[in-house]
């Protein structure tokens, strides 16, 4: 389900609810190192690297899915254009601290006000590229085509950060739309060690790249703190991510969050759901396609019917109508295990005045 609540009210509550921990909003910056990492996993017992308080925003740096440098180096990468910590953060964290999945997180951030039945606000301020190159790769065995392409290869593609295009090949250019494909938190404590590869009810590898700076994510709270972490940062992305990978890269990130608790949070969230300056944007997860997009729909009538915080409720008839008349069902990514869909619905759809409780 996604949450009920009128955004005025909404913020009049974080606020109020919230007042004593963020009256002095502080930015703090998270570097990538091997004690500022989980490496695969994200979890409800993971040590938080850095606790910050509701409203605060923190800078977070993140490694690629690239590789170690002399990986990098033996695929044509210069020594000088990779980044000068990756090498002591592959040497730093043991193999024993490592898995059950591949992904480098940067974090977990905890914020201190977060419960369990809470709702974590998480707005992307910013998203910079931070090299010059990006990778895309596939092994024996995964992408969605395992059978078509049974060996490993990966390319390096130069990007040009100044006019945001990454040159995929001769006569190829590829705008660029940076995102992290991982963004979660903590999933319930009795999932353990979650695997960093499959998105679940805590976001996590959710591989959505409509979630670009200026996006926010509202992510159900399962454990103390919520235990926010992100990485797997891409350049750009096809959605299906069919081969496994998008255009890989290094990316840091500002994010600010807000814990809405009360009132502000009597509709629990079950699954992620999103908002961009554009779209409202609904998820599912599941290893079945078919089960991921009756989730994401279900979550969007939901949304519609019951829940938007900007305008009149439609009837759930309506709501149904709506997603097949004017917004877009998407598949996410086919390649983490649990397949990800997402239904899009435009803000411009809503032209009409919009609740007596939001000028």
């Amino acid at each position: 389900m996604l949450y009920k609540l009128m955004r005025p009210t909404r913020l009049l509550l974080a606020a109020t609810l919230l007042a004593p921990c963020t009256s002095a909003q502080n930015t703090q910056t998270l570097l990538a190192t091997p004690t500022t990492v989980a490496w695969g996993y994200y979890s409800a017992h993971a040590k938080p690297a850095l606790t910050v308080h509701s409203g605060d925003t923190v800078i977070m740096q993140t490694a690629s899915t690239c590789g170690p440098p002399d990986r990098l180096e033996s695929e044509g990468v210069k020594p000088s254009e990779i980044p000068a910590w990756l090498g002591p953060l592959y040497a730093g964290v043991p193999q024993s601290d490592r898995g059950p999945g591949g992904h480098i997180l940067t974090g977990p951030v905890a914020i201190a006000e977060a419960q369990p039945g809470d709702i974590l606000e998480v707005r992307v301020l910013k998203i910079s590229l931070d090299t010059d190159f990006a990778c895309n790769g596939f092994g024996a065995g995964r992408g969605f085509l395992p059978d078509d392409f049974p060996y490993g290869r990966t390319k390096i593609i130069p990007l040009d950060r100044e006019k945001m295009t990454a040159d995929f090949a001769p006569g190829i250019t590829i705008p660029l739309h940076p995102f992290f494909g991982s963004m979660g938190i903590a999933p319930p404590e009795s999932a353990g060690k979650w695997n960093s590869a499959p998105p679940w009810m805590h976001g996590g590898n959710m591989d959505n790249k409509e979630l670009t700076a200026g996006s926010t994510i509202f992510y159900p709270v399962h454990a103390a703190g919520a235990l926010f972490e992100a990485g797997d940062g891409h350049a750009g992305q096809g959605n299906g991510e069919v081969d496994i990978t998008a255009l890989e890269t290094f990316l840091t990130g500002t994010f600010q969050f807000t814990v809405l608790k009360g009132e502000a949070a009597r509709e629990h969230l079950l699954w992620p759901r999103a908002e961009t300056p554009t779209a409202y944007i609904s998820m599912g997860f599941s290893e079945d396609l078919k089960t991921a997009t009756e989730m994401a729909i279900r979550n969007m009538i939901t949304f519609l019917s019951e829940q938007n915080p900007d305008y009149p409720h439609l009837s759930r008839d309506d709501a149904y109508a709506l997603i097949s008349t004017a917004c877009d069902v998407d598949i996410t990514q086919l390649v983490d295990t649990k397949d990800g869909v997402h239904v899009i619905c435009p803000k411009a759809l809503f032209t009409g005045p919009k609740t007596a409780s939001h000028p």
